[in-house]
């Protein structure tokens, strides 16, 4: 009965750790989509600013104004190569996180068979002891009824 309870306690333990492994990717997903969000409003805000010097290009620039829109861009578009960056960084811990659950999954999966296993033959031994008694009970009354029997010959 105590290996049955070993393996209870072990399936237990082992539901929360896939529980918890699953809110861990639960959480990275989330970080991650936050990101890609940023990254997303980083080069719409990129492309819409190059819209709006594309339509003034017609005109004549002071040099001063065209410096200050180049290295505005150029920061630009370093703030979308780090954001890029911090995605894929996501996506390994993401990945990570899948494996980890996936391996959390597999151990429950075979703790809960093993101890389907252990109950299974917990029973049968159980339903054999029953199987015993019963058959002991017959034969003793068996035994019991045939003994008046055997008394009366001669």
């Amino acid at each position: 009965m105590s290996s049955l309870h070993a393996f209870t306690v072990a399936v237990d333990l082992a539901e929360r750790q896939r529980d918890a492994a699953r809110q861990r990717l639960k959480d990275m997903l989330g970080a991650q989509q936050a990101a890609q969000a940023q990254l997303d409003q980083l080069q719409g805000y990129a492309q819409e600013t190059q819209n709006r010097w594309g339509v003034s290009q017609g005109r004549v620039l002071q040099p001063g104004l065209l410096q200050h829109h180049d290295q505005f861009m150029g920061r630009l578009e370093h703030a979308i190569a780090l954001q890029q960056r911090v995605v894929g960084g996501h996506q390994q811990r993401i990945e990570q996180a899948r494996q980890a659950l996936l391996q959390a999954e597999l151990r429950l999966s075979s703790l809960q068979k093993v101890l389907q296993r252990r109950q299974a033959e917990q029973q049968r031994q159980q339903q054999r002891r029953e199987q015993k008694q019963t058959d002991e009970r017959a034969a003793l009354r068996l035994g019991a009824a045939t003994l008046p029997w055997k008394e009366s010959l001669p």
